[in-house]
């Protein structure tokens, strides 16, 4: 089975929302445009333990995320995040299970974290502990439907 970026189906939503040009659905829109004025990316208002979430609709073993930090300032706020998968929602779902951690976002860099088939229905990212703007340019999750497997 190909595996293809299953986030672009999904449905993305986030702790609070900048403004109407920053909305969580942009983090999955295609497009790795990293300046935050291009209309391409997420932000959440500046917040303790700020949170992003992509409802994938079904299980899916996650083989990789890659995130797109933002190009044109502040990348920095991404360090210290954590990226989870899993199936439950506890805590908005940053209880699943970590597949990833930011230690050193790159501005306008595209991330990769392999997740070795992690099986789960939501990927959040969160930065938690910090009180923080949580700003994301583009959210890819590489997986196969649960359903799909032999």
């Amino acid at each position: 089975f190909l595996e293809k970026n299953v986030a672009l189906e999904g449905n993305a939503t986030q702790s609070s929302t900048l403004n109407r040009r920053a909305s969580a659905k942009n983090a999955i829109d295609g497009n790795r445009a990293s300046k935050h004025s291009s209309g391409s990316c997420s932000a959440t208002r500046q917040q303790l333990d700020p949170w992003w979430r992509v409802d994938l609709k079904q299980t899916h073993k996650v083989s990789s995320v890659s995130i797109t930090h933002r190009g044109d300032c502040c990348h920095e706020r991404l360090n210290g995040a954590l990226i989870h998968v899993g199936n439950s929602l506890d805590n908005y779902g940053n209880n699943n299970p970590i597949c990833g951690a930011i230690y050193a976002a790159e501005a306008g860099a595209t991330q990769t974290f392999c997740c070795n088939g992690m099986e789960g229905r939501y990927v959040n990212i969160v930065i938690p502990g910090k009180r923080d703007f949580l700003t994301l340019c583009e959210v890819e999750v590489m997986g196969i439907p649960d359903s799909e497997r032999c």
